[in-house]
């Protein structure tokens, strides 16, 4: 039989390969692989979606051919385009450059991380170096084209985010995996999430929720827990006192020998009323704002008082036959002797209340009736403040700013205790750049722990004091020390040498005036020049009662308060005044605010301390080149309507 060339007849019947063709065929002796082990479709059935069976559906004889993009629906080309170079973290980087969200620093100190760190995410790298973490997410979700909001934290659950769907979803769930329910839009429930590719995330969210879908928005994690914080400090239901106190009688606690007490005692305090009467006290501390719990006993009564606002306010009144084992309680929680009772004992109690993590500092003092147990309450968020919300005048925060960025230098807070000088250092030590600098501080004790920060405890008992651990920091390669309280000479020799030799030091003291305090270093040892070259600048401030805003009015003043006024330069027709409402206690009081007393250093006041003045004399010259005293910005806060005169006068009448 002849034998016919396949393409000769095809040539002749007038058929054009290039053209007729709907697609280029390869005979099977020239196929990379001839015969396929199954076939893709079996014989005379035509392929899913195709017209019939086909000559070309045969997978052996088909010539592979790649979809462009272009053939790809939308929902699948968002997902994946072939052929992309660019990658999308280099595609974020840039887009935050240009948009300002992040510096170039920034972002390359993330890139650098992120290399040696492979699994992270660089926008999470980005924000830890301190970019602003919404400008970031807003970016995010421009890139990933998906919808970025803030969760309106002020309407909080009327209006902000759906708290009955947060319940269904559990508070556990969403602060594990930083999401919350927002609204509710048709059949859909509109979720934020912090991670634009939470898939998964979504449709266990769907399946916890029972709903037929969820829309997605990007969100920031700030929001996130300050929403979840505001479900965990929701009031809870009211704890019937007179419930509790009535199945404790005054026989529960029998002392009937001395080496059965501490057995007796550890019963009696782990008994459900007392330790329902302890949580009681905190939560009802906690919730009123308390930075401090007294337990006081007496002979025939029992007194908690709370202090707010810095004034003691009597709260409870429980029988005094429950003093033993309320205080046997709190020694147990603080992990302190039951069973000694002679001597002072400190400890630390760390507690979950109303979905807050605290640190409660527990002191006990023996006393003729017992012991006295005093709680310092340690909330994280009473130091996460911006100097700028403390109460800065904008002329004093812009001077303070200039002076913590200062390479080298003390730079001293001073007050007394309790007048906020911790919370101003933490939020100074905030502003510094903790990525590039090695800040390290020395405190007794640690009350908060900061990120990024090298924190280091003195123990006076064992010799590790503050001169002893300044000593050690300064071999460990810093660039900014915190210390604590500058309390003798020799650790403040070792300060002052510090700062001299180009470290930047932040301290405290205890004095009534930011002049007083270069005094002080001169009158325990340190001589007047060093002082003078050292020191960069000294904060001297106050806290004082913020004007309730419910109830707060104006009056006309009296005539001596009119004559005050003139003398001050204060509007003398009407002035504010405390009335006093059920919100605030009835004391017209909410809240405080700083007042400031800011001492700058420069050269021609350097070659006055040098000189040694007194203090009268060193105090009027500082005021006479510009300091404005603590009780002119007290005034300041007066005639703004954050306080009021009688208040300034009670805090500030030491300084005058």
């Amino acid at each position: 039989m002849p034998k016919y060339n396949i393409d000769d007849i095809l040539r002749e019947l007038g058929v054009s390969e290039e053209k007729d063709a709907p697609a280029k065929r390869h005979r099977v002796d020239e196929a990379e692989a001839p015969f396929s082990p199954l076939p893709a479709v079996p014989a005379h059935q035509r392929p899913f979606g195709g017209a019939g069976p086909s000559a070309g559906d045969d997978p052996a004889v088909k010539e592979q051919q790649i979809t462009p993009a272009s053939a790809v629906g939308p929902a699948l080309r968002d997902i994946y385009q072939p052929g992309s170079d660019t990658q999308p973290a280099t595609l974020l980087a840039e887009r935050l450059i240009a948009a300002g969200a992040a510096t170039a620093q920034q972002v390359s100190a993330a890139q650098q991380i992120l290399k040696q760190s492979p699994g992270r995410r660089l926008a999470d790298l980005i924000i830890e170096q301190g970019a602003d973490e919404a400008a970031v997410q807003q970016a995010v979700a421009d890139q990933c084209g998906v919808s970025f909001e803030r969760i309106d934290l002020v309407k909080g659950l009327d209006g902000g985010f759906d708290g009955t769907l947060l319940q269904r979803l559990s508070v556990d769930f969403c602060k594990q995996h930083l999401v919350v329910p927002l609204r509710t839009e048709g059949s859909r429930v509109v979720v934020g999430a912090t991670r634009p590719d939470a898939v998964f995330l979504l449709d266990e969210v769907r399946q916890r929720l029972g709903v037929p879908g969820v829309k997605l928005v990007l969100v920031t994690s700030l929001d996130v827990r300050g929403a979840l914080e505001q479900v965990g400090a929701e009031e809870k239901p009211q704890v019937d006192l007179s419930e509790i106190l009535s199945e404790v009688e005054e026989g529960d606690v029998q002392v009937e020998k001395s080496h059965d007490q501490a057995v007796d005692l550890e019963k009696e305090s782990n008994e459900g009323p007392v330790i329902r009467y302890v949580n009681y006290i905190i939560q009802t501390a906690v919730k009123e704002g308390a930075s401090d719990i007294h337990v006081e006993p007496a002979e025939k009564k029992l007194k908690v008082r709370f202090r707010i606002d810095g004034e003691l306010f009597e709260m409870m009144n429980p029988p005094a036959s429950m003093s033993a084992a309320i205080t046997s309680r709190l020694k147990i929680m603080a992990n302190l002797d039951i069973a000694e009772r002679r001597i002072p004992q400190d400890g630390r109690i760390r507690c979950s209340v109303q979905g807050r993590k605290l640190d409660l500092r527990v002191s006990t003092l023996p006393v003729a009736s017992g012991e006295k147990t005093v709680m310092r309450i340690l909330d994280t968020r009473s130091i996460n403040v911006q100097l700028e919300d403390l109460g800065f005048h904008e002329d004093t925060l812009a001077i303070w700013k200039k002076i913590i960025d200062a390479p080298h230098g003390i730079v001293l807070v001073t007050g007394p205790t309790g007048s906020g000088k911790t919370t101003t250092l933490y939020s100074s030590l905030r502003q510094l750049d903790k990525n590039s600098m090695n800040i390290s501080t020395v405190e007794d004790p640690i009350e908060y722990h900061l990120d990024g920060i090298t924190q280091t405890q003195a123990h006076e008992k064992i010799g590790m004091t503050f001169a002893v651990a300044l000593r050690a920091l300064l071999r460990q390669d810093p660039d900014v020390i915190m210390l604590g309280e500058i309390r003798d000479q020799e650790t403040a020799h070792i300060a002052v040498q510090a700062a001299l030799t180009g470290h930047l030091v932040l301290s405290t003291l205890h004095t009534n005036d930011a002049p007083s305090s270069i005094t002080r270093l001169v009158n325990i040892g340190m001589e007047p020049f060093l002082v003078g070259a050292a020191v960069n600048g000294v904060l001297a401030q106050r806290l004082v009662r913020r004007l309730c805003q419910q109830c707060k009015a104006q009056e006309k003043p009296g005539d001596e308060m009119t004559e005050f006024l003139e003398m001050q330069g204060l509007d003398t027709q009407l002035i504010w005044a405390a009335k006093g409402c059920d919100k605030c206690r009835h004391t017209g009081y909410s809240g405080r605010v700083g007042i400031y007393e800011l001492l700058t250093v420069d050269d021609q006041l350097r070659d006055i301390i040098a000189r040694n003045p007194n203090v009268a004399e060193f105090r009027r010259i500082c005021i006479e080149r510009g300091m404005v005293p603590l009780r002119g910005d007290g005034m300041r806060k007066v005639a703004s309507g954050l306080t009021t005169v009688h208040e300034i006068l009670r805090v500030t009448e030491a300084t005058i």
